[in-house]
């Protein structure tokens, strides 16, 4: 059995799922059975900025390769993928849904995929993108994400290919995509008033994707693309309050379902804030 498993994450511009996903892997900092290497392109997602965020990652002693990010069809993240897919390392994309565009292609390259539907584009418009939007943005829908389930699917997924290669074993490398009920199902709410808030804030979260594209690549005049963009926005930040919601459903019956990671890697399980997490058996 291998002590440390090796994985490096290759982040190439910004997703709701990405600007914490090595920390979902170890919340406490406090895993000893994993060590994680992070390589951002920043950003942009130029061919040039994934190129080199690719070969560097491959410069490393890596186990596992995650690489995620958005624009999976674009020439960026293209050149990136054919340059892991040369390590003969196990690969898992982790995307939103223009990423299924491209699922022929990485099932032909062995690699692993978690598309997310509610995953979905930001209103990039100059006139209403600022910094201060941007963070508000991705609070929302990072929110969005934990609580219906998203995260779950990931850091369970993650573990289990880490499970196999800490014991030898060819990592089982998912083939997801995450829609309202497989999120909701993973994230274990015990209300059926809860569950259908949750599945209402993952369907509304999934629909801003369709009204950003339009505003951002098919419309050119500021008077119509401006009230799309800021509509998007409103819609993302009332999926975040439904989330809110559901939360606080969860926790009026102390009933919230928390999985926390031990020191060896291994999961644990408890729904009553006073009681002690159980670990759980072995992902596979």
């Amino acid at each position: 059995m291998s002590e440390v498993v090796k994985i490096g994450v290759l982040k190439a511009g910004c997703l709701g799922s990405l600007p914490l996903l090595e920390f979902i892997l170890d919340e406490r900092a406090d895993r000893e059975d994993i060590q994680v290497k992070v390589v951002g392109s920043g950003s942009k997602v130029t061919p040039e900025a994934c190129i080199e965020g690719a070969e560097y990652i491959l410069k490393m002693n890596i186990d596992l390769i995650i690489f995620i990010g958005p624009a999976q069809t674009t020439q960026g993240p293209a050149e990136a993928r054919k340059i892991l897919r040369s390590s003969n390392k196990p690969v898992i994309v982790i995307s939103d849904s223009p990423a299924r565009r491209i699922i022929k292609e990485l099932e032909e390259y062995g690699f692993g995929y978690i598309i997310v539907e509610a995953d979905s584009m930001i209103g990039a418009r100059r006139e209403f993108l600022d910094p201060v939007e941007m963070a508000l943005y991705n609070s929302d829908i990072i929110r969005v994400l934990a609580v219906t389930g998203v995260l779950n699917i990931i850091v369970e997924e993650l573990d289990k290919a880490i499970n196999a290669i800490k014991y030898g074993e060819k990592p089982p490398l998912p083939k997801l995509i995450v829609d309202s009920r497989r999120a909701v199902e993973a994230a274990g709410l015990s209300n059926p008033y809860a569950k259908a808030k949750a599945i209402a804030a993952y369907e509304l979260a999934k629909q801003v994707s369709n009204i950003t594209f339009e505003a951002c690549f098919k419309l050119h005049e500021p008077e119509e693309y401006i009230p799309l963009v800021a509509a998007a926005h409103e819609i993302m930040r009332v999926a975040a309050r439904l989330a809110d919601e559901v939360r606080e459903i969860e926790k009026s019956g102390d009933s919230v379902l928390r999985k926390p990671h031990f020191r060896d890697g291994t999961r644990g399980e408890k729904r009553l804030l006073m009681e002690k997490p159980v670990k759980s058996p072995r992902l596979r």
